[in-house]
């Protein structure tokens, strides 16, 4: 037996919904009577809440509980380590028996975390990976006070089957919240001090409830809630954009001139051998059918370099895509196989000097072109979202309408809008001269 840990810490990786995942998790334990510990050296439990898109991604897992034992044993301490998220879906029993861990749980079950920690801390490994109808948001505790911005999810999973993607099999098929649960968590978050919200979802736009009503519906009705001044949405299937999304960045004051828009390839050649289900023009056409409403907007993407049977020829397509979008900001990555997705056994692997050189070049150029997105922004004036003290005496970072960081000088606090003038850039964010500001 273990005594029931009295101190938590959670640790998050990846997107942002594991984000979020890590916060209700976070919540969960407070509502317990646990508490937070600012550093994972001084927890009684460890939680990782894993991401499987990255390369590697189990064995860091692996190599973070040793660390944290290895610190741990030197301190004399025996936290309990619960594993949480989409390696422990994947994973499962295969954790408990290879790092002999406390508690396994699925992205799909936290919310039963509070239960598999005391079992565990009565001596029985815990494990729960299922993925039950029942929604475990309604399980889930009161939001408390966060910050100016937050995040909220709305949708969880994927029917797109990607063949280089382990989403669905981690995460499951796609489900929609209830929109009054939305709206209700909504209006918690704006209580809690949230004044911008990002709704988050594996493909959020894929987003309808039980009467039809879309994205776009569930936006204008949250652009209603008193206090809320901004509204964000990641991550998006150019498969689900549909045009009542597309005219509500035209008309919807809150919603924010920013759209991340994963394609992955710029070769149509590729993105089918990907099950993208989507070519080249299309994603173009959807680009130009954007841009028709707000001119403005800010446009990110992901890309994955070295698919299977890529070749030079398909590589200077994406190369050509970029170019043709001019992305304000964008991930990318090399590909690296996922076990049990149909691109892992797939012929023609890309060698990884091939794959090396070609990513240089592909952030060469997603570099150059947020840059010019950035440079071309000094002279604007726009409204800036205070999040953050900065590194420097009396500096200040916030955002900008287009996701920029923008650092600023003054006497403000979080959760301030202010009013600034867009004047020096980097690659990375800008700086701002204050106008004046609206408090929070």
């Amino acid at each position: 037996m273990k005594t029931p840990p009295k101190t938590f810490h959670v640790k998050s990786f990846g997107c942002q919904m594991n984000v979020y995942d890590g916060e209700r998790m976070a919540e969960l334990m407070t509502a317990e009577g646990m508490t937070a510990a600012a550093d994972v050296n001084d927890a009684d439990l460890v939680v990782l809440n894993t991401c499987h898109i990255r390369e590697k991604a189990t064995e860091k897992v692996y190599s973070d509980i040793g660390r944290i034992r290895k610190i741990a044993g030197k301190s004399g301490g025996d936290p309990m380590i619960a594993i949480a998220g989409c390696v422990a879906q994947a994973e499962g029993e295969e954790i408990v028996r290879r790092a002999k861990v406390d508690v396994v749980v699925g992205p799909q079950a936290y919310h039963n975390l509070p239960a598999l920690v005391a079992q565990a801390a009565a001596g029985t490994a815990a494990l729960d990976t299922d993925m039950p109808l029942a929604s475990k948001f309604g399980r889930l505790p009161a939001r408390r006070r966060v910050g100016p911005s937050a995040f909220l999810t709305v949708q969880e999973g994927c029917d797109k089957f990607c063949t280089y993607c382990v989403v669905p099999y981690t995460r499951g098929a796609e489900v929609s919240r209830p929109f009054a649960a939305i709206v209700d968590e909504a209006r918690a978050l704006v209580d809690a001090g949230a004044r911008e919200i990002t709704l988050l979802g594996q493909n959020v736009n894929a987003w309808v409830d039980a009467d039809g009503r879309g994205l776009h519906d569930l936006i204008r009705t949250l652009d209603r809630i008193p206090g809320l001044a901004r509204l964000r949405y990641t991550t998006s299937h150019p498969n689900d954009m549909a045009q009542g999304l597309i005219d509500a960045h035209g008309d919807v004051e809150s919603l924010m001139p920013f759209l991340h828009l994963p394609v992955q390839s710029g070769s149509t050649r590729i993105l089918k051998a990907m099950n993208r289900s989507h070519g080249r023009d299309d994603y173009l056409r959807l680009l130009d059918r954007v841009r028709a409403v707000r001119p403005d907007i800010a446009l990110s993407g992901d890309f994955i370099v070295g698919f299977p049977g890529e070749t030079e020829a398909d590589f200077a397509d994406t190369l050509g895509l970029v170019k043709a979008v001019g992305y304000a900001q964008a991930f990318s990555f090399k590909y690296s196989p996922r076990p049990g997705t149909p691109a892992a056994s797939m012929a023609d692997e890309v060698v990884p000097q091939v794959m090396d050189e070609r990513l240089q070049r592909l952030q060469a150029a997603l570099g150059r072109d947020q840059r010019a997105f950035n440079e071309a922004s000094i002279g604007r004036t726009c409204d800036v979202l205070v999040e953050r003290t900065g590194k420097l005496p009396g500096q200040w970072l916030g955002k900008s309408p287009w996701l920029q960081s923008v650092h600023l000088i003054g006497d403000h606090a979080i959760g301030d809008l202010v009013t600034v003038e867009l004047t020096g850039a980097t690659q990375s964010s800008l700086a701002g001269h204050v106008r004046h500001a609206k408090a929070a």
